[in-house]
């Protein structure tokens, strides 16, 4: 047990949850739980004096003066230095790559280039939202065994390949050319807080979810609203 040792989670998204209340009742920490970006503030977490900050999925540029003063360790989707910036899983899936690493990694003033604790390795398949909950279950063994100490992170080695981050307009279904596609691009968005792929027509907005192969077909929710009747959302 992790008794007294401190520890901040900082994430908005519900489907981490789990992990908070697994990272207190199975392993005994002190969570601090922070949802907005708002926050994140040198005042937050001095007060608090957690030994790490843990950020899984966090969207927002973290303050130099956040990670300068506390250890602070993200997670990203790639095997490092592989996959660098924005998007990872979307850019693993158009890439056609069905396993990959979680890293999880120092937080620096360059993005995904700081050294590595540890990696484990997790499937693309399924939809997004299936592999942001696959990886939460990775995420609370990883978090343990990083607060538990004596774990220097190492720096990265080998070639390095940057991902651009994917605009909600590259959700648009009329770029792909085959059944295949339709699935990926349709599954890989298909996740809370992320814009879905759709199509536009006739005045008309087609935003598709849960898509399932068949032989020759897919089968897929619609949902059809009129454009322009919501904003685009931006991935988070």
């Amino acid at each position: 047990m992790n008794t007294g040792t401190r520890i901040v989670l900082a994430t908005p998204h519900a489907r981490y949850d789990l992990l908070e209340a697994a990272l207190r009742e199975r392993h005994g920490f002190d969570v601090l739980r922070l949802r907005l970006r708002s926050e994140l503030v040198p005042a937050t977490l001095d007060a608090f004096q957690p030994s790490h900050v843990f950020l899984p999925h966090w969207s927002w540029k973290i303050p130099e003066a956040v990670f300068a003063q506390h250890e602070c360790v993200v997670f990203h989707m790639t095997d490092l230095p592989f996959g660098r910036g924005g998007s990872p899983l979307q850019n693993l899936v158009v890439r056609g790559i069905q396993q990959t690493k979680l890293s999880a990694l120092r937080c620096g003033a360059e993005i995904d280039a700081g050294p590595v604790y540890l990696k484990r390795d997790l499937s693309t398949l399924g939809t997004a939202e299936e592999v942001f909950l696959r990886a939460a279950v990775l995420m609370e063994e990883m978090i343990v065994a990083i607060a538990g100490g004596g774990m220097p992170p190492i720096e990265q080695t080998g070639d390095v390949v940057h991902f651009t981050r994917r605009t909600p307009e590259q959700g648009d279904l009329r770029q792909a050319t085959t059944l295949a596609d339709v699935h990926d691009l349709i599954r890989m968005l298909d996740a809370s807080s992320y814009p879905p792929a759709f199509i536009e027509a006739g005045g008309l907005r087609f935003e598709f979810t849960r898509a399932s192969a068949r032989h020759d077909h897919l089968l897929a929710d619609v949902r059809i609203s009129l454009v322009g009747a919501h904003p685009k959302e931006e991935p988070t």
